[in-house]
């Protein structure tokens, strides 16, 4: 069935609840685990149905944020999903607490359970009325950012419609849509910062309600992150800034010879050639084709996830007025079917989004056979690592999509990967700090960010623009008020995925193997064993910076950037 051929009507959300009770009493008196067992799969098919139509609703809403009934749906789902997740860790609480535990455990797996010990801490019906009121400030949010309409070179643009200008050639052109985008900011700023105010005071207020002493654990628990803590996220942000500052500031210097500017400014970051930045030569229709003939060539398992994905219509891929911004892979579980969200604009990032959310997606694809919903994906970090991983296993089929902008591509790819790093974790930093201080004014979070740009980002020079030197950058990076603390597991991943660089050029079937098992392991296991199991290292250890920093100056001391 194609996406758009999907029934979709509103759940009875009454009848949820009704349904949900009596499982959970039948659950409660199982006299054993095969009945038990019975029990949870139904369950299971109950969250499912509700989830399916969740996320239908949450697709064609940010498809078109101006369809009014979609945007009714998403808003109904932001209200009844918090009594949801109630239900779901009274459920986890009844299943911590079975006599049958061990025959649970054996049948399902430890990581079961380990979900419901974080789980059952980030929920209860105490707070299920601050739960909806947080849904209904992040889907303003989302809102707000897709409310753009800026005016630019003659033409009314959305946020997404400013980045082709922002790596202009022309270096006034690339100033002047920087002011243009922030200026959307600038006239937004009382509001962005009313959201973000409250949002922390909201967190925080749910933190102390479920025992907390502050919303950072929170935090960690409701990423579900069971084998690394705040104290190892410190440790790994200072190995960045040992490690991967010096040598982003490097690239930064070469970027700014290269161009021929004195001083880099920020609008010159995302200009890498004075001959221009590599370009896709063709529209969204001519890279999916191209993405379609890569994914047969790279492995059967690929070319049979892809040809379902575009024969389905499971991907939403140009950038239009009255879209959501970013890129997202979500999954419709009573169809086993992943979809892709993004925003195509003509840059060489339409072709990152082809290869990050079809990693995502193939890794959900490959785990479809899951019965358990907790199963289909695995945390954030390690879902990264699916997504960024798949950037690089798809670097010989780079030649289709930029064909002499091959090198070019090649090198910005993986010098951006590295200068990433520290930014990544200056989001990391702020929230922790946003979170261990949340009486701040919404001037001192701005004055925080200031200090930790200066700290990871030495390079930054915004030349003037009143709202970046005030401290307001953060503000565009959506997961700080989506999902608070999901950030540095884009770090976490890319380590990872550099280590899957060096495998794919030594051996790429066996690269593939280890790949394949790992999204096949989907959420069955916990980051750092999951980690293991695709034979990488872990990237909380200093050997590992030193191994991937290695490989990657290797690879690029094979380019004469000068030339490009």
């Amino acid at each position: 069935m194609k996406f758009q051929n999907i029934p979709y009507q509103r759940p009875d959300f009454q009848q949820i609840k009704t349904q949900f009770e009596a499982l959970l009493s039948r659950f409660e008196k199982a006299d054993d685990a095969a009945v038990g067992d019975v029990v949870l799969k139904e369950i299971n098919a109950l969250r499912n149905d509700f989830d399916t139509l969740k996320n239908i609703a949450s697709i064609r809403h940010t498809i078109d944020t101006k369809d009014t009934f979609y945007k009714a749906e998403n808003d109904f789902f932001d209200e009844v999903s918090p009594e949801l997740e109630d239900y779901i860790s009274r459920f986890y609480t009844k299943l911590l607490r079975s006599p049958h535990r061990r025959e649970l455990e054996a049948e399902w797996g430890k990581q079961l359970f380990t979900i419901a010990e974080l789980s059952v801490k980030t929920v209860n019906s105490t707070v299920i009325n601050e739960l909806k009121h947080e849904n209904h400030l992040v889907s303003e949010y989302v809102m707000l950012c897709a409310s753009a309409k800026i005016m630019f070179e003659g033409e009314e643009r959305n946020l997404s419609g400013l980045s082709p200008f922002m790596q202009a050639p022309d270096r006034d052109m690339r100033r002047r849509a920087a002011v243009a985008y922030w200026g959307f900011f600038e006239q937004n700023k009382e509001k962005f910062d009313e959201l973000y105010d409250e949002l922390v005071k909201l967190r925080t207020k749910i933190a102390h309600k479920l025992g907390y002493a502050n919303f950072v654990q929170l935090g960690y628990d409701r990423m579900l992150r069971s084998d690394y803590g705040p104290i190892h996220a410190e440790r790994f942000r200072e190995l960045i800034h040992r490690f991967i500052v010096p040598v982003a500031q490097r690239f930064r210097r070469r970027q700014a010879q290269r161009i021929g500017v004195d001083k880099l400014k920020y609008y010159d970051h995302a200009f890498s050639f004075p001959s221009g930045n590599a370009t896709p030569k063709g529209d969204a229709r001519w890279i999916l084709q191209h993405g379609k003939q890569m994914y047969e060539q790279l492995s059967p398992e690929t070319a049979a996830f892809f040809d379902y994905m575009v024969d389905t219509n499971l991907m939403d891929l140009e950038n239009k007025k009255g879209k959501a911004g970013g890129g997202y892979c979500t999954y419709l579980a009573n169809y086993k079917a992943p979809f892709i969200f993004s925003n195509f604009n003509g840059t060489s990032h339409d072709i990152d989004v082809l290869t990050h959310e079809a990693g995502h997606a193939f890794q959900v694809y490959e785990s479809r056979n899951f019965q358990l919903p907790e199963y289909s994906w695995p945390t954030h970090e390690a879902c990264e690592i699916h997504s960024m991983s798949m950037e690089f296993l798809t670097y010989p089929w780079m030649e289709n999509f930029f064909q002499e902008d091959t090198r070019k591509y090649k090198y910005t790819h993986l010098t951006e990967g590295i200068i990433f790093l520290p930014y990544g974790v200056s989001v990391d930093e702020f929230q922790h700090v946003v979170y261990e201080n949340p009486d701040f004014t919404p001037q001192q979070r701005k004055e925080a960010w200031l200090e930790i740009e200066k700290k990871y980002l030495p390079w930054v020079d915004y030349d003037g623009i009143e709202f970046l030197e005030q401290g307001g950058f953060w503000q565009r990076q959506a997961h700080i008020y989506e999902m608070p603390f999901y950030y540095i597991d884009y770090t976490l991943a890319q380590m990872c995925a550099f280590q899957f660089l060096k495998k794919s050029t030594d051996n790429r079937s066996e690269a593939f193997n280890d790949y394949l098992r790992l999204c096949r392991a989907g959420g069955s296991k916990p980051f750092l064993e999951l980690v293991k199991y695709a034979n990488l290292k872990s990237p909380f250890k200093a050997e590992t910076f030193q191994s991937v920093l290695e490989n990657v100056e290797n690879y690029l001391q094979e380019v004469d950037d000068r030339y490009l």
